[in-house]
Parts: C-alpha cells; structure tokens; sequence
C-alpha cells in the first residue's frame, strides 16, 4: 500500500472551517430561538425548547470544534510528475489520484475570509470532474498551481 501524501493544508484553514461552523451554527441559532419564541407565546409542551436548545449546543461542539479539526488533521495531498493524490474525508476518507495528462486548467480562488487569513484554494479541472485543494497559503497556492500546470504542459507533450 502507498504511504500517505506528505502535505498537510496549512493550520490557518482549520481557523477557516471554524468560522465556517460558525457561521452554520447561526443559522440553526436563529431556527432555535424562532421555536423557542414560538414554544413560549403558543404554550407548547417545554420538551421543544430543550430540543432547540441541545441541537444548538450540539451544533456548536459538532460543527465548530470537532468536525473542522478531525478534517485539518485528515486532509492531506501530494503533486508528484505523473499525478495529484488528494486523501480527505470526515467519516470516510477518500483518496484520489489524479493523473497529470487528466489535468486541463488549475485555478487559485480566494472569498472574503481566505483572503482575511491569506489563503487560497486550488481547483484541479479534468474532464470529468473538478478537484478541490483548500486553505492553502497565498504564496504556496500561487506556486503550486504553477507547478502543476507546468507538469500538466510536460505530461501532455509526452503523450
């Protein structure tokens, strides 16, 4: 069996997928209070509001602690001349490999709170599907997406 890829994403993405949890968690928050709200004023049995309450709790351990840093710590990737080997999962980890004459255009994107914590994601375009690199530094993204797109050039000449 293959060791696994040697590259971690960089810790800063595990900051990221927080506040992305954050952010999921408010949602439920406001779905919460609205059954809450509507436990009080309709005088519904008190068991509702203690659900609304332990799904929001369970929410913000889930998705805001547990969830992102078992994901940190399981995504890995490697670009070696031949191929990319991405491995990722939550509760089943997938690894895929991608092979270079498969790549046809690598692309760096950047929202609003990557771009606050300098980093970037990596898209890998193949015919069939599209590959995903997250939270990566600015700096390492920019050059890997070069890289890559250098090895696709020489893979495809080969052929």
């Amino acid at each position: 069996m293959r060791l696994d890829p040697k590259h971690k994403i960089s810790r800063k993405g595990l900051t990221v997928w927080r506040l992305y949890g954050i952010f999921e968690m408010l949602g439920i928050l406001a779905v919460a209070c609205v059954v809450s709200y509507l436990t009080i004023r309709n005088d519904w049995p008190q068991w509702i509001h203690a659900i609304g309450i332990t799904l929001t709790l369970l929410s913000l351990i889930f998705s805001v602690i547990i969830f992102p840093k078992v994901r940190w710590e399981r995504w890995r990737y490697e670009v070696r001349e031949q191929e990319i080997e991405v491995k990722h999962g939550l509760f089943i980890v997938k690894r895929t490999i991608i092979p270079m004459v498969r790549v046809q255009h690598v692309d760096t994107t950047q929202g609003p709170i990557l771009k606050k914590y300098d980093l970037s994601n990596i898209y890998i375009s193949t015919a069939a599907t599209i590959h995903t690199i997250p939270a990566l530094a600015m700096n390492e993204a920019d050059e890997l997406r070069a890289r890559i797109s250098d090895l696709a050039r020489v893979a495809e000449e080969d052929v």
